[in-house]
């Protein structure tokens, strides 16, 4: 039998005015230790316009990096797309592995080799998701249906199926990425992962969250935006379909793929909620 090869990981990443917690993410990364022999990492880094030097910082400190600056219009979902085009276009041999890596994640010493050895465990055919924590509590992980949410999963020791994922730490084999395809062109911000997930089910292949938590990663902090008090109605409902929050289209994609008969009800809920909080608070105001 020929032996497995050197795993070649491509990591694929984004950032936007986030030197520090950037810089932090690639030196957990680059402190990796219990990978198998010969396995190779090279990060793929889209800067979506940062103006706090991030490309520099990072093309000092982590030569190896290749670093893309696009404008500061391309979101998560969009960078991670060009990503994982370059991580293709950097020549042969192709990865055999590419990893979604959140730029606020700081990976456990040992996770990415977690990672492959649960992949290997499901002969390189599964997603592996890693779990994260931050202050004791999980933060971003595999996700679960339970009734009308999508519930964190939470690791338990061994490999736990998930539904969905959050795109903060995510591992996929060659034959996986090959058959699912990236994050769609659709979801240029949030989204993405979700859907990623989901087809993935949908194309028979299966999600489990990682045995252990693989690092730490702060929850993204809530911003007012549309329930910011006092903005009005109008104003509401225009930053709520903007790409920082729910823009119309993806958000009927995404309900329109996942969502069944309740895709309609589904769709419109956030945009009514919306426009009634918005008003109701413009009410109590006067």
């Amino acid at each position: 039998m020929e032996p497995p090869r050197p795993p070649r990981v491509a990591v694929l990443m984004t950032s936007h005015n986030r030197c520090a917690t950037t810089l932090a993410a690639l030196d957990a990364l680059a402190a990796q230790r219990g990978l198998p022999r010969g396995t190779t990492v090279r990060v793929h880094l889209v800067d979506a316009g940062s103006t706090d030097g991030t490309p520099d910082a990072v093309r000092r400190a982590h030569p190896g990096t290749e670093v893309t600056v696009v404008g500061p219009d391309v979101f998560w979902g969009h960078g991670m797309r060009l990503a994982s085009r370059n991580s293709r276009a950097a020549g042969s041999p192709e990865p055999t592995h590419q990893l979604w890596l959140h730029a606020g994640v700081r990976l456990a010493p040992d996770a990415l080799a977690q990672l492959l050895r649960v992949s290997c465990r499901f002969e390189d055919a599964a997603v592996i998701v890693g779990a994260v924590r931050h202050e004791g509590v999980t933060t971003y992980s595999g996700r679960r249906r339970r009734g009308g949410a999508l519930a964190l999963v939470e690791p338990t020791g061994r490999p736990e199926p998930c539904d969905t994922y959050n795109g903060n730490v995510v591992l996929l084999p060659r034959a996986v990425r090959d058959r699912v395809g990236d994050i769609d062109k659709v979801f240029r911000h949030g989204m993405g992962d979700y859907d990623h997930g989901f087809r993935a089910r949908q194309a028979g292949i299966a999600a489990y969250v990682a045995p252990r938590h693989v690092g730490d990663c702060p929850a993204d902090p809530p911003l007012p935006g549309s329930r910011e008090p006092g903005i009005g109605v109008r104003e509401a409902l225009r930053r709520r379909v903007s790409q920082p929050e729910l823009p119309v289209w993806p958000w009927w994609v995404y309900c329109r793929r996942h969502a069944g008969m309740r895709a309609p009800v589904l769709m419109l809920s956030p945009y009514v909620v919306t426009v009634a909080q918005a008003a109701l608070a413009r009410r109590t105001t006067r």
